[in-house]
């Protein structure tokens, strides 16, 4: 059986608009998306630098973390890296926080909302 042109795309369509809601569903919710912003921006950038360009950790930007698997980024979140100042934040973060979170660094990780806000 064929299709009309037509039909395939429109499908394809609807599927994929019933998936995107699927991909956010593990993305934290105000206030906590907040909390995890704050946290990265604070805790994260005391040794990555509070712009996340580097310091005692090296830099956080998308340029630095292209070559790195996000599986091994957000392992890395979680475990630490043992024997470095690294620690792991598997206590504060939940695993989808933490890919959450590198996700967000692939794109540019954003500011505080209050900053954001505060800034206008």
């Amino acid at each position: 059986m064929r299709f009309p042109r037509i039909v395939l795309p429109a499908v394809l369509l609807v599927v994929l608009h019933q998936a995107l809601p699927a991909a956010n569903a593990n993305e934290p919710v105000e206030p906590r998306r907040n909390e995890i912003v704050r946290m990265v921006r604070q805790d994260c950038g005391s040794c990555h630098g509070l712009t996340l360009q580097g310091g005692l950790g090296p830099a956080l930007t998308p340029l630095a973390l292209a070559e790195r698997s996000p599986d091994s980024l957000v392992w890395t979140i979680l475990q630490g890296r043992p024997g470095t100042a690294m620690p792991g934040w598997a206590r504060f973060l939940s695993e989808d926080e933490a890919r959450w979170v590198v996700a967000r660094l692939a794109e540019g990780f954003p500011q505080e909302l209050a900053k954001r806000e505060g800034g206008r």
